[in-house]
């Protein structure tokens, strides 16, 4: 009996994971939490994020259980925002991929004229 099971609903860790956490804004503000509880307008200058979008992924985050929100109402009224456990446990995997970058994507290409020069000779 042939499956009609697609590539989308095959069980695989690695696209559950990225469903959470893979959009470039997500992965923005998981990365700029790493420092500590921020402010909205904090997150807001240090990602580049509009508010619309921040808040919408910050919703999203909120959602899926990386993210707490505080919110402080004595004057000036502030939401903050932190990393729960299960968002602290993705630092690790933030070094990591600071150190495959650090690796692989800062190695200088090698020009047209250097690859040119090494097949004629």
């Amino acid at each position: 009996m042939a499956s009609n099971m697609t590539l989308d609903d095959a069980p695989c860790p690695i696209i559950d994971s990225l469903k959470q956490i893979g959009s470039q804004w997500r992965l923005i503000v998981l990365h700029d939490l790493q420092d500590g509880e921020k402010r909205f307008n904090e997150l807001k200058r240090s990602t580049d994020a509009s508010s619309r979008t921040l808040s919408r992924v910050l919703d999203d985050l909120q959602e899926t259980g990386f993210v707490n929100r505080r919110l402080e109402e004595d004057a000036p009224v502030a939401t903050y925002y932190s990393l729960t456990d299960k968002g602290v446990s993705l630092c690790p995997v933030f070094e990591e991929i600071e150190e495959w970058a650090d690796e692989w994507l800062d190695v200088e290409e090698p020009s047209a004229e250097s690859e040119s020069t090494e097949t004629t000779a």
